[in-house]
């Protein structure tokens, strides 16, 4: 079990508001799956319509979306979808916005319904921290604070969030905007004004850098959302500071059994890596990072038995350094030592030597 806030989740990983939690079916259907909670579509003073239509793939494992918040009316899931999501045993995170007005008439129907949490959220970062303290003037449950994806220097907004009450922080929300073109038509792919938001693994590496940048400041918890799609991920996410690892876009696309596996696989790399549990490695890269070590090159690993000769090494070099014949070759007076073959090269047989 793995505690949050007090309470006892089952695995780390958090669903992000999102489609997938339109109801409390749909939020069952998730922890039924393995979800540790599940965050709510956000609930406003008045329901969405959106635009059709308003989600597209943009690689095998990312989207581009332009849906609003929930399709429900707040007397819904204040009367009905929160209490059955207590019925069904699901933990629920209750997502509350956009401004001021709306949060502070909602949270304390919200938390009377049942919610777990609440997960503030705004298109705009300088009505959350008034939303905030609003909130914990009124709640007893635990208040989560979730970022849009473009803050001004986000790790000390972030201890500003800390110091004003926040319970933990989510980082972040989707990237854009961003679209898509039908080269058939011209048209964008999406109705509405046919703009959107980036979501999936293409972010993942921008989600990192917040979490890590976020770790550096505050010591409440942090969801890491934005891009994990595998354990691997998951366990980046962890290593850079993350204390639970928010998915959803993957979900959409593999469906609800993907969350097992994803956990699975984090545990296998625990297993594999010797750390054992999330705690033994969380925010691990911190103290790999604050020195720079400018060199010109390193030295090449190579194991022969793990190699399947795919020569996506060779292919991928720039200089032409590398060839793969006989025996790996590397032409040293070409190389840049750009690092590159190693990280294309899957079953990991190339590698460089680390200095300890």
């Amino acid at each position: 079990m793995y505690n949050f806030l007090g309470k006892e989740l089952k695995s780390p990983f958090i669903i992000g508001s999102g489609p997938l939690t339109y109801s409390a079916y749909g939020c069952k259907i998730l922890s039924d799956a393995g979800a540790g909670a599940v965050v709510t579509k956000t609930i406003r003073k008045s329901r969405a319509i959106n635009p059709a239509p308003h989600m597209v793939r943009d690689t095998n494992n990312a989207l581009i979306n332009n849906e609003k918040w929930t399709d429900f009316e707040p007397e819904q899931w204040i009367d009905y979808e929160i209490p059955q999501m207590k019925k069904d045993g699901t933990v629920c995170i209750a997502s509350v916005g956009h401004t001021l007005e709306e949060s502070s008439k909602l949270v304390e129907k919200i938390e009377k319904a049942g919610a777990d949490f609440i997960e503030l959220v705004s298109y705009d970062y300088n009505d959350l921290i008034p939303m905030l303290k609003d909130a914990k003037s009124k709640v007893n449950i635990p208040v989560i604070v979730k970022l849009p994806p473009m803050v001004d220097d986000i790790a000390n907004f972030c201890k500003a969030l800390e110091e004003a009450g926040a319970d933990a922080i989510t980082a972040c929300d989707s990237v854009g905007p961003a679209f898509r073109i039908d080269i058939e038509t011209g048209r964008p792919l999406l109705g509405g004004d046919g703009f959107g938001w980036l979501s999936g693994e293409v972010i993942k590496p921008i989600t990192l850098h917040k979490i890590y940048k976020i770790r550096q400041k505050v010591s409440i918890p942090i969801i890491g959302l934005g891009g994990c799609i595998n354990g691997d991920d998951a366990l980046e996410m962890v290593m850079a500071g993350a204390d639970f690892i928010g998915i959803c876009s993957v979900v959409i696309l593999k469906g609800a059994d993907v969350i097992s596996r994803i956990h699975k696989e984090l545990n296998t790399n625990l297993d594999r890596l010797g750390y054992g549990n999330i705690e033994n490695v969380r925010g691990i890269v911190h103290k790999h990072m604050g020195t720079k070590n400018e060199k010109e090159n390193f030295e090449f690993t190579f194991d022969e038995d793990k190699c399947i000769r795919c020569k996506m090494c060779e292919k991928v070099c720039a200089y032409h350094a590398r060839k793969l014949n006989e025996k790996m070759e590397l032409n040293e007076n070409e190389c840049r030592y750009c690092g590159l073959c190693i990280s294309v090269c899957k079953p990991k047989a190339l590698g460089r030597k680390l200095e300890y």
